[in-house]
């Protein structure tokens, strides 16, 4: 397994529950667009979070529509048991070795390495591990875009989960179209909104933000280096409803 820095950062659960996100203040993509592909949820689904961790959303949301009156925070992905973590990063893997030209079954080390790099730009890499669990397994982490007062998803330069430099947070910022600068604009708008919260946002993915997690705490090293985590794994039954 590829050892990211953050899974080094310690881990102190506070033992804060696992709630689920209330509809409608906060738009919830419909479907779900792994639920949709047959990722294994279970019982619980996706729509669930830290208690904290919902209520700083809650307060986003409204800091939010004083900015742009009838605009709404839209979730596309929040808890993820490591089942569904497994299930994404093969499937990403499957697709990044089809773009490649190469087959999954029949890599050697080198474009094995080669492949599992591309991947893990946009998927945590799956671990059962205590101590070592994928960011969304913590109920701390969440995948969010900005939809707007027509309940349109708003132009963010890139779709969530694409896998290219377009997904990194600043990739627009030297932008001299129109449309590149109004994509950097929501991406700013999005994580100024956020971050007054504390969330954090992934170094290679706008879409994706934490608090209190070991990759957030990893990033904010600077400003706190001795800080842990204080959201570990969580573990929910998948027995189907």
């Amino acid at each position: 397994m590829p050892l990211k820095p953050y899974r080094s950062i310690p881990i102190r659960e506070c033992g804060e529950a696992l709630v689920a996100i209330p509809r409608g203040e906060i738009a919830l993509a419909e479907p779900h667009p792994y639920m949709a592909l047959g990722a294994p949820y279970g019982a619980e689904g996706p729509w669930m979070l830290r208690e904290s961790i919902v209520e700083s959303l809650l307060k986003t949301q409204r800091r939010l529509q004083k900015l742009r009156p009838g605009w709404k925070i839209l979730l596309t992905d929040a808890f993820r048991p490591n089942e569904v973590q497994v299930f994404g990063f093969n499937r990403e893997l499957a697709l990044q070795a089809k773009a490649m030209g190469l087959s999954p079954d029949n890599l050697s080390p080198s474009e094995h390495e080669k492949l599992i790099e591309k991947v893990c730009r946009v998927w945590a890499f799956p671990s059962d591990d205590p101590a070592m669990p994928p960011p969304h397994s913590t109920g701390a982490a969440f995948d969010c875009t900005l939809m707007d007062e027509n309940g349109r998803e708003v132009d963010m330069g890139s779709p969530i989960d694409e896998n290219s430099d377009r997904s990194m947070p600043d990739y627009f910022a030297a932008a001299l179209d129109d449309v590149g600068k109004l994509a950097h604009a929501h991406r700013v708008l999005l994580n100024d909104v956020l971050l007054t919260e504390g969330f954090i946002r992934a170094p290679s993915e706008w879409w994706h933000f934490s608090r209190g997690d070991q990759l957030a705490v990893w990033i904010n090293r600077e400003k706190e280096p001795e800080g842990v985590a204080i959201y570990g794994r969580v573990k929910v039954s998948l027995a189907a409803s």
